[in-house]
């Protein structure tokens, strides 16, 4: 359904009567559904956004959110879960179990299920229609990894030996709808790129089983055989003979979903776990060492992030991107301390084994890489490293926290009386020479207006100007010619006064704080294109925000594995030699300062800016 690229011909908010039709459909598609759970999926407050695509199909989600719904045809007939709602809500629709982790890497890769595929209860097959939404799940995890259709009944399986196709798989994993969504989200850790395993934390808080209410399993004696298009061919009926607990199968169903609505309500990115992962040198490597983590580095990406369909891919891509992310947690790699000392002479030596393909582009004179020969010595006996989520202390956490909310920016607006308003202040009794804020300043107006009872009689909410209040508020501000107002609207009053006022701001970082006399000035963020193809982004106006710009050039240089410099400038700026506006100015709003204090120019793609805290 999602495999190729489909553009979306409109996009429009549902209307009130529409809403209340989808949430009349979802709940009778999928009574299995609460009205809670179809509250979590649809919040009745929430803006609900259908995408209509040129095939036909439509797509529903909460604006700002995931894709929860797509229909098939349009008219509400075939309406089936998105994997983020499953992940959401699980026991939205029953699911079959695979019979291993490895078989998902086919299901992921748009193969349709086979019955030989999946693991039946002792208890038999459960019973279903032909034509009914039905999920698939990986043994110990909870999680779902595709959607689809059951081509036939249960009565009609078990006629047919357990032979042919049981599910047509319409939705699944890393297909296009789940690649559309902005961080590529996964529910857990047992969700890797080409393939799906148990998920860690669930079989550390749970026993194994075998069995889930409404999935159906097989015996551990049968043995699935898989092609490129479907999952097996063949399957012993007679083993399938056993009796299994009613009650059992409820508990591990509870269990499943407990922990399952726990990992969905905080959804993580894989592009955030691996940023999260130290850059520390935790000892010194020998020359042999280096070559060896820079092997196992390079099967590793060859194994989980380069596949064939992005090829050819620059050098600098190939390492930045691919080779860097998957070296050892607390080992930094770094090129230069190994025998090959140049990344293009490593690729070249690579090459020459015969694993990889590269060739030198004539107009970037830089290394490509075209080819991965998946069939090399080197290859095939290696076993790529599971990832496992690191488990932290609450101890550590608790540190982290603090060390945060100590170090929190705080931007606060001032305002100091000016020779315009000192008549105002002085009448009042108020310090001319003090910082007061916005509210505070628009108050002392206000008393002088009660003070000299300027409030008009007939109508409370216009203020009739004195001399010294118009030329408070007016006075070289009104063009020559023209005549002074004599009345002020409330709401117009206190703007207008503190804009006759000398604005400052007040900056806090945890301890340090600094006042500056003027408005708030801006980060900018722009790229410029030098020698060559490459790009510089530039990035200036950081002492603003008390934000130090030789640590921020540190951490940028480590994250983009770049050269960054710091040039002395009426304020400091940073260079640095990547066009990755996006990420630099999400790394900037992380480090507190606001997104109204950010000026992005000439960013090559939409720029979406979430302020952190």
């Amino acid at each position: 359904m999602f495999k190729k690229a489909v553009e979306a011909k409109a996009q429009q908010r549902l209307s009130g009567a529409d809403r209340k039709k989808l949430r009349r459909t979802v709940r009778d598609k999928f009574p299995r559904a609460s009205d809670a759970d179809i509250d979590a999926l649809l919040p009745p407050k929430a803006e609900i956004i259908v995408a209509k695509f040129q095939n036909r199909v439509h797509v529903y989600g909460v604006e700002g959110g995931f894709p929860v719904f797509f229909d098939v045809d349009g008219r509400g007939s075939e309406i089936y879960p998105t994997v983020f709602a499953l992940w959401k809500v699980p026991e939205l629709l029953p699911s079959f179990m695979l019979k291993g982790g490895e078989v998902s890497q086919f299901v992921i890769g748009g193969a349709d299920l086979m019955f030989p595929g999946i693991s039946v209860a002792a208890g038999g097959l459960a019973s279903f229609s032909a034509g009914e939404p039905w999920a698939v799940k990986v043994p110990g995890n909870p999680a779902p990894i595709a959607v689809g259709s059951t081509t036939m009944s249960s009565d009609e399986a078990l006629k047919a030996g357990l032979r042919g196709k049981a599910l047509r798989i319409m939705h699944y994993y890393r297909d296009l709808l789940w690649e559309s969504v902005e961080g590529h989200y996964v529910p857990n850790a047992g969700f890797l790129e080409d393939v799906v395993f148990e998920d860690p934390l669930f079989l550390a808080s749970n026993q194994p089983s075998d069995s889930f209410e409404g999935d159906t399993h097989g015996s551990d004696a049968q043995q699935s055989h898989i092609n490129n298009e479907n999952i097996g061919e063949s399957v012993n009926v007679n083993d399938v003979i056993a009796e299994t607990s009613a009650a059992s199968i409820q508990n591990d169903s509870v269990n499943a979903a407990k922990e399952i609505t726990l990992d969905a309500c905080d959804l993580k990115s894989t592009d955030n776990d691996a940023a999260a992962k130290s850059d520390i040198e935790l000892y010194s490597l020998s020359i042999e060492d280096v070559d060896s983590h820079l092997d196992r580095c390079l099967l590793q990406a060859l194994h989980t992030t380069v596949k064939d369909k992005d090829l050819p891919i620059p050098g600098s891509t190939l390492w930045s991107n691919h080779v860097l992310a998957c070296r050892p947690s607390g080992i930094t790699v770094d090129i230069k301390k190994s025998s090959h000392k140049k990344l293009s002479k490593w690729l070249q030596a690579k090459s020459s084994t015969g694993l990889i393909t590269i060739k030198e582009d004539k107009y970037k004179k830089e290394a490509m890489l075209i080819s991965v020969n998946r069939s090399h010595p080197d290859y095939l006996p290696f076993k790529p490293e599971k990832r496992p989520v690191e488990k932290v202390d609450q101890a550590a956490d608790c540190a982290a926290s603090e060390c945060c909310s100590q170090k929190v920016l705080e931007v606060v607006e001032v305002y100091k009386s000016s020779v315009h308003v000192n008549s105002i202040f002085a009448s009042v009794g108020a310090d001319t020479g003090k910082l007061y804020s916005a509210s505070e300043a628009s108050d002392i107006v206000f008393k002088y207006i009660e003070k000299e009872n300027l409030v008009k009689q007939t109508e409370k909410a216009i203020v009739v100007l004195d001399a010294t209040l118009c030329d408070a508020l007016f006075k070289g501000a009104i063009k020559k010619g023209s005549t002074y107002p004599t009345e002020i609207h409330k709401k117009d009053l206190g703007a207008t006064f503190i804009s006759r006022m000398q604005a400052h701001h007040i900056v806090t970082r945890g301890s340090e704080s600094v006042v500056r006399k003027g408005v708030l000035k801006t980060v900018h963020i722009m790229t410029e294109r030098r020698q060559g193809n490459k790009k510089v982004t530039k990035v200036s106006g950081l002492e603003t925000f008390l934000i130090d710009a030789e640590a921020l050039a540190s951490e940028l240089q480590k994250k983009f594995a770049c050269s960054t410099t710091v040039v002395e400038l009426p304020g400091l700026r940073v260079n640095i030699l990547m066009g990755e506006i996006f990420t630099v100015t999400v790394i900037i709003v992380a480090l507190d300062a606001t997104a109204n204090g950010l000026d992005v120019f000439r960013h090559p793609f939409p720029l979406i800016l979430f302020p952190f805290s």
